[in-house]
C-alpha cells in the first residue's frame, strides 16, 4: 500500500503556504477529487510544476475512502461504490496497478431478486445468463430479444470506443461525426441521442420481469424515470468500458474505491507533482494563479479546475458573458440518495437461500419499471420515494475494508430530490433510511436485525461534504443534452483557464479521462504558444 492509501488521502501540505506561494507555478489544479489528480500526474510527466489544492483534509473527491461510523475500523467509499469506466489508458500509463489499484470483477454482474422468490441472473458465463433465463421459464422470443438488447449496447460500443477512433479520448465528436461512427444506424443513433429505456425495452423484449430488472441501468443518477426521454444514454454511458479486458462490467476495487484516487495521487507525486489538502480556494484569477480563503495568493500561469461548473461559476470572477450563462444554465439536478451501512452479517436473500454468492454481485432492488416511474413522479413533487436501490457489498470479494466477520453494504438510491415539500434532510432522514430498509427487507428478511450503523446522504449531504453542487456525483446530469458537444470542454474561453472534472467530456463516473483529456489540451496548448 502506497504512503497515500495508507492516511486515506490525509496528505496535509507538502511545504509551509508561504513556501507553496513563494513559487511560480506552472499549473495549479483547484480540487484533488480522482480527475484533478490525474491531470495533475499527466502534467508533472510532461516536466510541468504542478501543485494540487484540495478544500477538504483528504484527496479524492467522491471518489475516496472515509470512517464514518463510531467504529473506524470500518472504511467506507462514501458515493463512489464499483469500477467499470476507469481507462486502461490510464490505468497503464500511470501503472495503477504497481500502484495498488486491484479489482475483482462482480459476478454475476447484475442480480435482481424477485419478490415471488426467483431472480434474473447477469452472470459473466452467457451460459448461466441462458440458463437463468430458461429456469425462469422465459419465453424464447423474449430471451432471444434480451441477448439483441445487449448486443446492441455492445455494438455502440464497440464503434464509438473501438472503432475509427475512440470517442472518449480527446475532444468530443459532434453528432454528425457519431452518427457517422454508427454507420447511421437509427436504432443506434436513437440510443445515443432520445430514447427512453423503457422504449428500448418494450421494442426487444415483452416479458415485464425483464423490464424490471434491466431498467435500472438507464435510470442510474438519472433525473427522469425510466419512461423519460434520453434515459436509454444512460444506460449507453454505463455500458462503454473494458474492465479488465472483460468488456462493460463492473468490478469492486481492493480497499474500497479512495484506492483509485490514491493511485493517482502517487503518480501525480512521483512523477513531481505537490498535494496539498485543507487549502481552499476562494478566487482564481485568470493567468496569474488562485487566491486561498486564508488571503494568500499562489501564482500559476495555468489553472485546471476539478470543482463542478458551478463552483468553477463562483471562483472565477473574470468570463465572458455568454460562458457566465452557460454555466448558470448546466443542469446539476440530482435525484440520488446514498445508504452506506456496517452490518453484522451479510443478508441474506429469498431468491438465493443459504448461498453467499449474491454479495459478489451488484444487486437490483426494486419494486419494478412502473413502480420507479412513480417515484420519480413523487421527487418531482419534493417526496422521496426510493423506487430503485442498487447495493454493493465491498466485503463479498474484500474483508479488508470491515473488522472480521462483519460486511460493509451501500446502497446508490433513487429517487430524492434536493428539496423536500415538507421539512428537511434533518427532520426526514430516519424517514429515508426506513424506506431502504424496507426495501430491502422486502427481498432479505430481517436485513434490519443485520444492522449495526448506517448513514443516509441526500443530495445536500453529498454537496456539503464532497463540493459537489445539488449533490449531483457526475458534476451535472448526462442526459443527451448535456453529452458528447453539448458536455463541456476542458478548454474554456478565459485566459489560462481550463476544467478537467466530470461535467467534461467524456462524462461522469471514474473514468479519468476526464482528466487526461485536460492535461492533454493544456500541454497542445503551451506547445502552440511556446
Amino acid at each position: 500500500m502506497n504512503e497515500i492509501a495508507a492516511k486515506l488521502g490525509e496528505v496535509g501540505l507538502p511545504a509551509p503556504i508561504g513556501e507553496l506561494a513563494s513559487t511560480h507555478w506552472d499549473a495549479v489544479v483547484v480540487g484533488g477529487g480522482h480527475n484533478g489528480l490525474t491531470a495533475a500526474a499527466y502534467l508533472a510527466r510532461a516536466g510541468r510544476s504542478v501543485l494540487v489544492l484540495e478544500r477538504r483534509e483528504r484527496l479524492g473527491g467522491a471518489c475516496t475512502l472515509e470512517r464514518p461510523f463510531a467504529d473506524d475500523r470500518y472504511v467506507v467509499s462514501p458515493c463512489a461504490y464499483v469500477v467499470g469506466l476507469l481507462d486502461e489508458l490510464v490505468i497503464s500509463e500511470l501503472d495503477l496497478r504497481r500502484r495498488g489499484f486491484e479489482c475483482y470483477v462482480a459476478d454475476p454482474n447484475l442480480w435482481v431478486p424477485f419478490e415471488d422468490g426467483t431472480a434474473f441472473g447477469q452472470w459473466l458465463d452467457d451460459r448461466k445468463t441462458q440458463e437463468g433465463l430458461e429456469a425462469l421459464h422465459v419465453a424464447k422470443r423474449d430471451i432471444e430479444g434480451y441477448w439483441a438488447y445487449e448486443h446492441l449496447f455492445d455494438e455502440i460500443r464497440r464503434r464509438l470506443r473501438t472503432g475509427e477512433r475512440d470517442a472518449w479520448l480527446g475532444g468530443t465528436p459532434t453528432r454528425a461525426e457519431i452518427e457517422e461512427l454508427l454507420h447511421g444506424e437509427r436504432t443506434m443513433i436513437d440510443v445515443v441521442f432520445s430514447a427512453s429505456i423503457a422504449d428500448v425495452l418494450d421494442e426487444y423484449m415483452r416479458d415485464q420481469r425483464l423490464k424490471d430488472a434491466l431498467f435500472g441501468q438507464g435510470v442510474i443518477a438519472a433525473y427522469g424515470g425510466p419512461k423519460d426521454p434520453g434515459t436509454a444514454s444512460i444506460k449507453l454511458m454505463h455500458y462503454q468500458g473494458d474492465l479488465e479486458g472483460q468488456g462493460p462490467v463492473w468490478g469492486y476495487v481492493k480497499g474500497g474505491m479512495g484506492m483509485i484516487s490514491f493511485a493517482i495521487a502517487d503518480a501525480a507525486r512521483e512523477a513531481g507533482a505537490q498535494l496539498a489538502t485543507g487549502t481552499p480556494v476562494a478566487e482564481i484569477v485568470p493567468e496569474q494563479g488562485v487566491r486561498l480563503e486564508d488571503g494568500t495568493f499562489i501564482r500559476a500561469r495555468t489553472v485546471i479546475c476539478n470543482a463542478d461548473p458551478k463552483v468553477a461559476l463562483r471562483l472565477v470572477t473574470e468570463m465572458p458573458e455568454a460562458y457566465r450563462e452557460r454555466l448558470r444554465a448546466w443542469k446539476v439536478r440530482s435525484p440520488v440518495v446514498k445508504f452506506n451501512a456496517a452490518l453484522n452479517a451479510l443478508p441474506e436473500f429469498t431468491a438465493a437461500p443459504g448461498a453467499g454468492w449474491p454479495a459478489r454481485a451488484t444487486i437490483d432492488v426494486t419494486g419494478g419499471l412502473e413502480d420507479a416511474q412513480r417515484a420519480f413522479e413523487a421527487c418531482e413533487r419534493g417526496e422521496p420515494a426510493v423506487g430503485f436501490g442498487e447495493i454493493y457489498i465491498q466485503t463479498g470479494y474484500d474483508p479488508s475494508p470491515a473488522p472480521a466477520g462483519r460486511h460493509l453494504l451501500s446502497v446508490f438510491g433513487q429517487y430524492a430530490p434536493y428539496e423536500l415539500a415538507d421539512g428537511t434532510w434533518d427532520t426526514r432522514r430516519d424517514e429515508v433510511a426506513r424506506q431502504f430498509i424496507d426495501l430491502i427487507d422486502r427481498f432479505a428478511p430481517g436485513f434490519e436485525d443485520r444492522l449495526e450503523a448506517y448513514e443516509v446522504l441526500g443530495p445536500p449531504d453529498i454537496e456539503s461534504r464532497i463540493g459537489l453542487t445539488g449533490g449531483n456525483i457526475f458534476q451535472g446530469e448526462v442526459t443527451p443534452d448535456q453529452m458528447w458537444e453539448d458536455r463541456l470542454t476542458p478548454r474554456t474561453p478565459i485566459p489560462g483557464v481550463y476544467l478537467c472534472g466530470a461535467a467534461t467530456h467524456p462524462g461522469g463516473s471514474v473514468i479519468a479521462l476526464n482528466g487526461r483529456n485536460a492535461a492533454m489540451a493544456v500541454l497542445e496548448d503551451v506547445r502552440v504558444t511556446a
